[in-house]
């Protein structure tokens, strides 16, 4: 069997902590490649590693030293392997590695750094082999990961080594310059590692026990999830439950590689199992999980017989095009049509030139605007197999006295999303995490 790993931050953030993920990783021989993070925090208000890093990048950039930033990289590392006692020349890898970041002067290769170091440091302290990720992670001309060269690069780059250790977060460019994944990236990589080395299964450790139904900061010690599919999963992680990063099944779900998260603290809580749809089975739970975020922005266009209107929806949809506009959810009726996007998206004017461009295009009888939603998912393949889902969700925002501005719901009949006042957010979750976890 083989089993690769990939451990976070929080789990690399000291000498104390990566000394407990070596005794994790040694307690199974099925524990073969390892991809890590670069150190986060280690209490609160400290600083993660990547932070620095990038405030060391920005030093570069208008200073053309790598400042006070980096000396804290290097005290940081040089703290972490004196309490690891490790007989590795630490200063000179710093030292070099802070005259590169000076020579590429490059936002992307000074950020990669916190995993290139993290990594060289535990295979070290492992005594495995080190895989740079620069050598063997590609991506296109687009800046998307060039999957069936990385595939094929890592395969050969992990025959004959048992056991390896591999950077996470960063790869190289057509250019051959360093490009990173976006912030969280290292669990992309990861899974990238477990679909070459063609792993039983990908372990995902981090400082949680798997995943919550709903997020503890507003619902006090919500349930775990055992187990959930692929599918529930990215409908989790899009909406906000940041346990595992969104994009991080996609190298592994073709191969139907499972994925395990686990609790480096606590590695003998059980924590949750995600399964590709081949290897879910149904756990009778009417909605596996709850997520959501704030702060959408809710444009709503009304005109008689605009599904007779050939073109319609595409004039509109050019419009966000021409503004480099994404939307997240499209609701529609018989004659309105609904566009949700970040508001964030919106800043600085936008939002008045899309709405007056949408008037130039298709001359609506009602354009309306609704700022400050919240969506909330409710996630599960069980809300298809019991009658009445709908019914018990919106009955139980009704009783917490919550209006819902906008619903929407899948063909798949895997989630249901509901918007409502930013205010209302928190009193929403509570409302439906009683209704389906805490059933009497």
């Amino acid at each position: 069997m083989i089993k690769v790993c990939k451990f976070g931050g929080t789990s690399m953030a000291d000498g104390t902590n990566m000394r407990r993920v070596a005794e994790i990783i040694r307690s199974d021989p099925a524990r073969r490649y390892v991809v890590v993070s670069a150190p986060g925090k280690r209490y609160g208000g400290d600083v993660k590693i990547t932070d620095l890093l990038y405030e060391t990048a920005k030093n570069v950039r208008e200073t053309g030293s790598t400042g006070e930033a980096f000396e804290k990289v290097k005290d940081r590392f040089r703290g972490i392997v004196a309490e690891l006692a490790l007989d590795f020349d630490a200063e000179t890898m710093l030292l070099g590695t802070e005259a590169e970041i000076l020579r590429e002067n490059s936002e992307d290769f000074t950020a990669s750094r916190g995993e290139y170091l993290s990594a060289r440091v535990m295979a070290e302290l492992l005594g495995m082999p080190f895989i740079d990720a620069r050598s063997v992670v590609k991506f296109d001309a687009e800046g998307k990961l060039d999957g069936e060269r990385t595939f094929g690069l890592l395969r050969e780059a992990l025959k004959g080594k048992p056991r390896a250790v591999v950077s996470g977060f960063y790869g190289e460019d057509v250019n051959g310059k360093v490009k990173t994944f976006s912030r969280g990236g290292s669990d992309i990589s990861g899974a990238i590692v477990a679909r070459a080395a063609g792993a039983d299964l990908y372990e995902n450790w981090t400082d949680v026990s798997g995943f919550l139904a709903c997020d503890p900061r507003i619902v006090k010690n919500p349930s775990r999830i055992g187990e959930l599919s692929y599918k529930e999963l990215r409908e989790l992680s899009y909406m906000g439950a940041n346990v595992l990063h969104s994009e991080s099944i996609f190298p592994v779900r073709e191969a139907d590689i499972p994925i395990r998260i686990k609790n480096t603290f606590r590695p003998e809580d059980d924590g949750t199992d995600i399964l590709p749809t081949s290897k879910y089975r149904f756990t009778g739970k009417t909605v596996t999980g709850i997520a959501g975020k704030k702060n959408f922005t809710v444009i709503f266009i009304e005109k008689s017989l605009m599904n007779a209107e050939i073109g319609f929806t595409h004039k509109v949809l050019s419009v966000l095009l021409k503004h480099h506009i994404s939307f997240e959810h499209m609701p529609s009726g018989i004659d309105t049509m609904s566009f949700v996007i970040d508001s964030e998206e919106l800043k600085n004017g936008v939002l008045e030139e899309i709405c007056e461009d949408i008037r130039q295009a298709v001359s609506p009888n009602n354009l309306r605007v609704h700022d400050d939603i919240a969506l909330i998912a409710v996630v599960g393949h069980g809300m298809s197999r019991n009658v009445g889902t709908s019914a018990r969700l919106f009955n139980a925002i009704a009783r917490a006295g919550i209006n819902v501005r906008m619903i929407d719901q899948g063909s798949s009949e895997l989630n249901i999303i509901v918007g409502v006042d930013n205010e209302n957010y928190e009193n929403t979750l509570k409302a439906v995490y009683e209704e389906f976890f805490n059933e009497t």
